[in-house]
């Protein structure tokens, strides 16, 4: 078995968990929970149902150079946890902006695990934003609740396209400056 090494600049520390960079062997657990109809219908982008190779074309574009998005997986192994618990994303904006998104497997919903995770992607700033955006559907309130204890502000109401669910839901969006 060949150990993936990460660098240390990579992760982000929580009290419960690591945020650290995507690894091949993490393919199986997204495909589990990421196959969820809960998970996809919360995102954008994941489809429900998952299409074979999905999980192999997100690992290969997560670790991929000169990307335009930051992933790391919520790792709980050093409290105990298991090795996946969800993602969190950067996508690279203009004039030092980004746009956060993330998700957290059912299993450990009403944990505080995305509270503590956006947290700490916020506290770190790993691409030196002065500016994070980010958007939760309507009917995800505990998504906003997320972003609003993260310290995000309302910016407003909008829309986007769920690819699970085929159709263009509302949302709302926050901002958060760190300037």
């Amino acid at each position: 078995m060949m150990l993936e090494k990460i660098a240390a600049a990579d992760q982000i520390a929580t009290e419960r968990f690591l945020l650290r960079p995507v690894r091949k062997s993490d393919a199986g657990l997204f495909a589990m929970y990421a196959g969820d109809r809960r998970v996809a219908e919360a995102t954008q982008g994941i489809p429900h149902p998952l299409p074979p190779g999905a999980e192999e074309a997100f690992v290969t574009r997560a670790m991929a150079t000169g990307r335009d998005e930051d992933i790391w997986v919520m790792d709980g192994t050093p409290s105990g946890l298991p090795e996946v618990l969800g993602v969190m994303s950067l996508k690279k904006m203009d004039r030092a902006q980004s746009e956060v998104a993330f998700w957290v497997a059912p299993a450990f919903w009403n944990l505080g695990i995305a509270s503590e995770a956006v947290q700490a992607l916020v506290a770190a700033n790993p691409q030196g934003n002065t500016t994070m955006f980010a958007e939760a559907f309507q009917d995800n309130p505990r998504s906003a609740r997320v972003l609003t204890n993260a310290g995000f502000q309302y910016l407003g109401d909008a829309e986007s396209f769920s690819v699970a669910r085929n159709a263009r839901v509302p949302t709302w969006t926050y901002l958060k400056r760190l300037e």
